[in-house]
């Protein structure tokens, strides 16, 4: 039973312990199963916010099928495909679902998603709409949107213009975001200012503006860190 794999009525248990809020080691105690299989299952189907039992049972079934073996054909092996049709399209779901859970729009989570896992890292307006099949209307605002948070960027090809994704692009994201909090500690440092520090309105808005760009200056610092080790793109 405990090297077993996990049957769909317990992973709905697993599923509601979740809901509930259970630790792994009391939802594992109440299945019977080691807490080390838990963590496991739910780790390997999208993490403990998006556990689905329905989802993770047919993940399951689905990796059964691919370990399938069939007798190889004569000569040397096929190498691997890494790209297996099925296999991408499930990724892809979860990697915009991630995206939208933390605060992307479903749009622009998907041409981020798209740009991300295209060989290249690169593609056209165009090239975007075709294959998700949207508007290049709608291809145009998630661009200019993504862009503005410095999630990709622009660069000309001849007469088109082509959107791309690069080894930087969280360096770039994470300045234009720390943009943001340093616009934040401005204003409430005006606010502390205009209120004055002998009120209750004032010192919450230094406290809060000191806050701010302590942590932004210390972010930056640690961005440019991570960035220089790098290695250059051939």
């Amino acid at each position: 039973m405990p090297g077993s794999r996990l049957s769909y009525e317990e992973r709905r248990h697993v599923a509601a312990g979740l809901a509930e809020g259970l630790s792994y080691a009391e939802i594992a105690r109440r299945l019977g199963r080691p807490r080390s299989t838990v963590i496991r299952e739910v780790a390997r189907n999208g993490g403990a916010h998006a556990y689905c039992a329905g989802r993770a049972q047919q993940a399951t079934q689905w990796r059964a099928r691919r370990r399938v073996t069939v007798s190889p054909p004569a000569g040397p092996a096929p190498a691997a495909d890494p790209a297996d049709p099925r296999a991408r399209r499930e990724f892809e779901a979860l990697f915009a679902r991630m995206a939208t859970r933390t605060g992307v729009p479903a749009m622009m989570a998907r041409v981020l998603v798209c740009l991300f896992t295209t060989e290249s890292g690169s593609l056209t307006a165009a090239e975007l709409a075709t294959r998700l099949q949207v508007s290049p209307a709608s291809v145009s605002k998630a661009v200019a949107w993504l862009e503005q948070r410095g999630l990709l960027r622009r660069e000309r090809d001849g007469r088109r213009e082509r959107y791309l994704v690069d080894d930087h692009v969280w360096h770039q994201a994470w300045l234009a975001s720390m943009e943001g909090m340093a616009l934040w500690a401005d204003v409430t440092r005006q606010g502390a200012e205009l209120f004055g520090g002998n009120t209750s309105a004032g010192a919450r808005l230094h406290a809060t503006s000191e806050w701010l760009e302590h942590v932004r200056r210390d972010m930056v610092q640690a961005a440019e860190h991570w960035r220089k080790p790098l290695p250059a793109k051939p």
